[in-house]
C-alpha cells in the first residue's frame, strides 16, 4: 500500500503542478503505524516519499472532524456522483480506466464552476496558489513505479507467475512493474526519464500476455527477406513487390529463383523500377512464376491501364442468347 500512496501522491503533484509544504492525510494504516499519547507514529516507508518530494506528511487527529477538512466530503461526493446508483442513473463502468476518465471529467467540471463559499472558480485559484508551491521533481519517486524486474532474453518479465512482454530493446535491463486497477504498467528509464514501456491487462498463471509489437519483425517465425549478397540486395531494392515475389516463390518452391531475380533486375533497367516492381507484386499475388510470366504481366500492364475496365467479348461467350431468360420472374 505505501507504493500505492506514493503513486497517488506523485500523480496528484504533477496534476496540480506543484508540491505543498504539508500534505494532510487521514490516519490510514499505510501512513500511521500507531498512536502514542495521541501522537501519530508514521509509517517508515512513507517518510522517504515526503523527503523526496520536499513535503511533510501530516495526519489528522482521531475522531476530530475539524482537522480533516474536506477529505470526508470528497469521499461522500464521489459516492454520490461517481458511483453508479439508482439515484444518479450512472451506467456501470466497463473497467477502472472508464472510472478514472469519469473522475477526471467530474473534477474538471466542478473545478470550473464558481465555489459557493469563496465565490471564485477553483481552477483560477489553483493557478494563483501554484506560485506558492514547490516544484515537482523531474523524476518520480522510484518506489512509485512498483517492484523491479529484470527483462529476460525473450523480452518478457514475470509478475505473479504470469509472463508479460515488453519492448525487445529492454532485454537484460531493469524495469518497474505495478498494478493500476486492472492493468499492469511497466515503467522503464529512457534518456534519464521514466516512461511507460508497456501496459497489459491483468492475467492469470498459464495465460501469458504477449504483444507482437514488442518484438522486431521476423522474430516470431515470420521470414523477412534480408539480402546477403549484392545480387539479392539489388533485387530487393526494386520495392515491396520484389520482396513479396521472393516470399511467395519460396513458399511455392519455384526453380531457378536466382536466375529469375537477375532477369527482373535487367527488366527494371529497361522498363523502370516501378513498373517491374508492380509486375512482380502481381505475379506473386496470382502465383505466376514460370519463365516468361513476368515479361507477359509487364507487357499487359504497360498496354492496359488499371483504370480501363476489361470486358469479355461476346465472341467467346458460351451463352447463345437471352431467350432462355425471357420468362424469368413470371408466375
Amino acid at each position: 500500500m505505501p507504493k500505492a500512496v506514493s503513486t497517488g501522491m506523485g500523480a496528484r503533484f504533477r496534476l496540480v503542478g506543484g508540491v505543498p509544504t504539508y500534505c494532510l492525510t487521514d490516519n490510514e494504516k499505510t501512513v500511521t503505524v500507531k498512536h502514542v499519547a495521541r501522537i501519530a507514529i508514521r509509517n517508515p516507508e512513507i517518510v522517504p516519499i515526503g523527503r523526496y518530494y520536499g513535503t511533510v506528511v501530516r495526519m489528522c487527529l482521531p475522531a476530530d472532524p475539524e482537522s480533516k477538512g474536506g477529505s470526508e466530503a470528497t469521499v461522500r461526493i464521489a459516492k454520490r456522483d461517481l458511483v453508479p446508483t439508482a439515484v444518479n442513473l450512472r451506467e456501470e463502468y466497463r473497467d477502472f480506466q472508464a472510472l478514472l476518465a469519469a473522475c477526471d471529467s467530474f473534477m474538471a467540471e466542478v473545478n470550473g464552476q464558481i465555489d459557493r463559499e469563496t465565490r471564485r472558480v477553483p481552477a483560477q485559484m489553483l493557478a494563483e496558489e501554484r506560485q506558492r508551491l514547490h516544484p515537482v521533481p523531474q523524476h518520480a519517486f522510484t518506489a512509485a513505479f512498483g517492484q523491479s524486474r529484470l527483462v529476460g532474453k525473450d523480452a518478457t518479465i514475470q509478475v505473479d507467475a504470469v509472463r508479460y512482454s515488453v519492448p525487445h530493446a529492454l532485454i537484460e535491463q531493469s524495469v518497474w512493474v505495478r498494478f493500476q486497477c486492472d492493468d499492469l504498467i511497466v515503467t522503464a528509464m529512457t534518456g534519464g526519464l521514466p516512461v511507460e514501456a508497456a501496459r497489459h491487462a491483468r492475467s492469470t498463471p498459464g495465460n501469458p500476455r504477449i504483444d507482437d509489437a514488442h518484438y522486431p519483425e521476423g522474430s516470431r517465425g515470420k521470414q523477412v527477406p534480408t539480402p546477403t549478397t549484392p545480387a539479392e540486395a539489388e533485387f530487393l531494392a526494386l520495392g515491396p513487390g520484389a520482396a513479396l515475389w521472393l516470399q511467395e516463390a519460396g513458399d511455392t518452391g519455384v526453380r531457378r529463383v536466382l536466375a529469375k531475380m537477375t532477369d527482373a533486375v535487367a527488366l527494371a533497367k529497361l522498363h523502370g523500377i516501378d513498373a517491374v516492381d508492380r509486375a512482380l507484386g502481381t505475379a506473386a499475388t496470382v502465383e505466376r512464376f514460370a519463365d516468361g510470366d513476368l515479361m507477359a504481366i509487364l507487357a499487359h500492364q504497360v498496354e492496359y491501364d488499371d483504370t480501363e475496365p476489361t470486358r469479355a467479348g461476346e465472341a467467346h461467350s458460351l451463352q447463345p442468347g437471352t431467350y432462355a431468360w425471357s420468362g424469368f420472374g413470371s408466375p
